[in-house]
């Protein structure tokens, strides 16, 4: 059997046998230098009755404090990165080295006088800690200076914000690394009290109104902000000081990095723009989401996606009894699959590949499995892409939604919970035509079933895919342009986790019919989320990266509306979560539209937008220029006549099932 011992360290029995040499010769120094300070360095007037004891104690004095030092692990410490216990453990060691000396003195000297003079117990421990520290922190001053040599030229010039426990950690890591290429000139902080003071050898220069300053004094080229427990509205005070300087910014995640020990460079991140909102997370009842969730059985369409999947992983952390992810992307699932077994593996996931648009498959689906909740994600929603194939936002968004409604109303689903939009508002795009469609099926669908329908409607959020965040950080990669459509083009913006959480206590409040519109706070214009997002890089506007103007796109608009005018607005137990009243239509005209509309999505006829206007009465396109000849109309319905005899059933309760 092959011996599977790990092979012998010489080079750790070396390291060990130099410092051992080294102690010894310590030992025997500070023994002879600590008596003859005493006597002013003159030799020939020591008396003998105080050098005898020494030279007699010597050997075993230091057979007993290398005993000492490798019970203290003096001897197993990684010296290039000693901090505060090893100077403890060092001190420790060589007092107890001058204890013994007292002591074992004692055994020595003539009868009836001292072994030595007084003063020599204090000077031996001192010069034995001196000769002993140099030794050991020596090696890391010696290295972080040729550190700094081999990168001089490449060192990043650093201004760290925070003064605190979380600063000095990082620091100490930072002077310590053999791979850092920061060198950190100085410290801002708004206590009074540690200014002109020193962490690490790093001086508290002032408070954060001299930050722009000493940027420029110390040419300074990255800020860390170090305080992990400062406020949201705080950060975006901060921030806003710091973008004046033109340096690349990082911070710390958060509190809890602090308190767990985890403060380190690999958790530094770039400050995003998120962190210029300007405000704290938003606060969500957390036990009212794990009552409706636990040990239910959840599905959600879209899982892939970058609402499905945050959706997802919030519905995982409340212990649904089972979790169905269903997707048309393959890799988007994938991904999720793997995130979620990593992180739950004694979930109960199921991840399905399918397509909303399709009937059986959706039947089959919901037949199997049996969710009692459903939260509807899977829809296109890239606005400048659906102008160009309105067809296939309706196939998708308005039939997909109504097809995966049936197969959950016909299966027992207790509530099925509509993802939208602001777009739906007094749309002017085909997508947010579409979603305003998909809100009024839902209301319709819940009068005529026991399954809860309702719909969430949300703005833009930060980071998701088709957000303009993601591509202005490719364009400011790769040196610019950075393309905004409008100067005055405004959106509301909330990250991902707040939106998913929002909806998730929606659906808690669900009762049936609902439209629940998320507060998103105060609008943000799109240019200053383009130049923040410039100057957090370390980038000057207009100077390094250029901002180019491309005008509004198909069916874009200038500012995005939360509610619609008709719909009045009810408050929930959380102010951040309000309810839109239902419209009332006339569902015989709704469905019977509904079905012209079907036919002509499935014809690829360009009389979709028209028939969608006329379902929409707020729908207002910008390129509405097809043509609505009369003609063109008659042959349209003959189209949809012949469409609907193969693929329109009733079902028992009145509503179509397309």
């Amino acid at each position: 059997m092959k011996d599977k011992r790990e092979p012998f360290n010489y080079q750790k029995l070396y390291r060990r046998i130099v410092l051992m040499v080294y102690d010894v010769l310590c030992i025997i120094l500070a023994s002879a230098v600590a008596i003859l300070i005493r006597y002013e360095f003159h030799f020939s007037e020591i008396p003998e009755h105080f050098l005898m004891p020494l030279i007699t104690f010597l050997p075993i004095d230091i057979v007993l404090t290398i005993v000492l030092f490798y019970f203290f692990k003096l001897y197993d410490s990684l010296w290039a990165y000693a901090g505060e216990r090893e100077m403890q453990n060092l001190v420790m060691a060589c007092t107890m080295s001058g204890i013994i000396n007292a002591i074992g003195l004692q055994f020595f000297k003539r009868p009836d006088e001292q072994p030595v003079p007084q003063s020599y117990y204090f000077l031996y421990t001192f010069l034995l800690i001196t000769a002993i520290f140099a030794s050991r922190f020596s090696y890391r001053f010696f290295r972080s200076k040729k550190h700094q040599a081999l990168n001089r030229e490449n060192n990043q010039q650093v201004m760290i914000i925070g003064a605190g426990e979380a600063a000095n950690t990082i620091i100490k890591e930072i002077l310590i690394s053999n791979y850092s290429t920061m060198s950190i000139r100085c410290i801002i902080d708004d206590d009074p009290n540690k200014w002109g003071k020193y962490i690490q050898g790093i001086r508290v220069v002032g408070g954060r109104n001299r930050i722009v300053e000493c940027a420029d004094l110390y040419d300074i080229d990255e800020i860390i902000v170090a305080i992990p427990s400062v406020s949201r509205q705080e950060l975006k005070k901060i921030l806003e000081i710091c973008k004046n300087t033109n340096c690349k910014l990082r911070s710390l995640p958060g509190m809890y990095q602090l308190v767990n020990g985890e403060v380190n460079v690999s958790r530094l991140r770039d400050v995003e723009v998120e962190d210029l909102l300007g405000r704290d997370p938003i606060a969500v009842d957390m036990d009212s989401i794990a009552g409706y969730v636990r040990d239910k059985v959840v599905m959600v369409t879209g899982g892939g996606g970058s609402i499905g999947s945050e959706l997802c992983r919030q519905i995982a952390g409340h212990t649904p009894r089972q979790l169905i992810i269903v997707d048309i992307y393959e890799n988007n699932a994938y991904e999720i699959q793997q995130e979620l077994k990593a992180k739950y593996p004694e979930m109960d996931l199921v991840v399905l590949i399918a397509s909303v648009r399709n009937t059986n498959r959706m039947n089959s689906i919901f037949q199997i499995y049996r969710p009692d909740i459903v939260y509807h994600a899977a829809a296109h929603k890239h606005v400048p892409l659906m102008e160009d194939s309105p067809a296939e936002a309706i196939k998708n968004n308005v039939f997909g939604t109504w097809k995966t409604a049936m197969a959950a109303a016909s299966n027992g689903t207790r509530k099925f919970v509509l993802i939208s939009t602001d777009k739906a508002v007094n749309p002017t795009n085909i997508m947010g035509a579409s979603k305003r469609i998909c809100e009024m099926i839902v209301q319709t669908f819940n009068k005529h079933y026991d399954t809860e329908f309702v719909a969430v409607r949300f703005g833009n959020v930060l980071g998701s895919n088709g957000s303009v965040i993601p591509l202005f950080k490719k364009q400011i990669a790769a040196g610019g342009p950075v393309t905004v459509t409008d100067p005055n083009i405004i959106r509301y913006f909330m990250t991902i986790s707040e939106a998913v959480s929002l909806v998730l206590q929606a659906g808690a409040f669900a009762k049936g019919g609902e439209i629940f519109v998320l507060d998103m706070g105060e609008p943000v214009r799109i240019l200053d989320l383009a130049e923040n997002l410039i100057k957090l890089s370390g980038y000057k506007v207009g100077e390094d990266i250029r901002i180019e103007f491309t005008g509004l796109r198909p069916g874009e608009k200038l500012y995005e509306e939360m509610l619609m005018d008709e719909e009045g607005l009810q408050d929930t137990s959380n102010k951040m979560i309000h309810i839109g009243k239902p419209i009332e239509l006339d569902e015989s005209k709704f469905f019977s539209q509904l079905e012209r509309l079907n036919s002509a999505s499935k014809a690829e006829s360009p009389e979709v937008k028209t028939i969608v206007q006329e379902i929409v009465a707020t729908y207002e396109p910008r390129d509405n220029s097809e043509d609505r000849t009369l003609e063109h109309r008659a042959e349209l319905d003959k189209i949809a006549e012949s469409i609907n005899e193969y693929h329109i059933k009733r079902s028992p309760y009145g509503v179509k099932a397309f």
